[in-house]
């Protein structure tokens, strides 16, 4: 990727570090709340983590690899952002338990081939290029391990709508996933398989929008359904029993969900 994207990426991220209350950083509920079903289904397919080596890129604050790591995983946290890596750093000393980190890109990750049993990537991929992480990614893994990530798609218009309108808290080099893309995934791992998450469920942005009256460019919407998660609850699953009613009777539905969630094994 090239270096004044990188640059721009690591400023805006650095930015959001420095504004960071540690209170309102949700690791349990990034995976076991009812508006985190990308991680849900990844723990599904994933199973029992302890002793696994866990490499994360783009830590972000450290959710995923501090859950991972109170899970028994031994993790590494990767991140293009310094303050990102110390704000994960202090969440893993507030949870009790650690986690390694690693200032790096995920295009050019600073392991040797064969050193992990799982590579997990959250809200990353459309930031980054694709396939040079696909590579990398790859490389490190061992025979038989795991590629796991969930992203934003591109080809929901309402979402993209959503888009321009939260463009303050967003970065201006983002492009979402598209399904083509998992030509790529297959082209480095054996075996992949996704699945689509939000798509009637994404009624709850329209709430936020309409009747809260929130504004998508000051309050991140992915962080908002977490923190009221238990509010949204009764919504959210009469919404979610749809989704997987519809999204299994036609399957191609999914590309118009708000994210995708992969399992690609090497």
């Amino acid at each position: 990727m090239e270096k004044n994207i990188l640059k721009k990426e690591e400023d805006f991220h650095d930015k959001w570090a420095n504004s960071v209350n540690l209170d309102d950083v949700l690791v349990d509920e990034f995976f076991e709340a009812c508006t985190s079903p990308e991680n849900r289904q990844i723990m599904k397919w994933l199973g029992d983590v302890k002793g696994k080596k866990v490499l994360e890129l783009g830590c972000g604050l450290g959710e995923a690899s501090v859950y991972l790591a109170k899970k028994g995983a031994k993790v590494t946290a990767t991140d293009l952002s310094g303050g990102m890596l110390k704000v994960a750093e202090k969440v893993a000393q507030k949870h009790q338990t650690y986690i390694d980190t690693v200032k790096c890109s995920a295009d050019s990750i600073p392991f040797e081939e064969n050193s992990f049993d799982i590579v997990y990537a959250a809200n990353i991929l459309h930031h980054v290029d694709l396939e040079a992480v696909m590579r990398e990614s790859s490389r490190v893994l061992k025979r038989g391990g795991y590629f796991v990530s969930w992203d934003p798609l591109a080809h929901n218009p309402v979402i993209n709508v959503y888009r321009k309108l939260a463009s303050a808290v967003r970065t201006e080099d983002e492009h979402p996933l598209r399904m083509s893309d998992l030509e790529i995934y297959r082209k480095y791992f054996r075996k992949v398989r996704y699945d689509g998450k939000w798509f009637l469920t994404n009624l709850i942005f329209l709430k936020f929008f309409f009747v809260d009256r929130i504004n998508p460019s000051e309050e991140r919407y992915w962080k908002l359904i977490l923190k009221d998660y238990k509010k949204l609850e009764k919504l959210y699953f009469r919404l979610e029993k749809w989704d997987r009613f519809l999204l299994k009777r036609f399957p191609f539905l999914k590309r118009y969900c708000w994210n995708i969630v992969v399992i690609a094994k090497k």
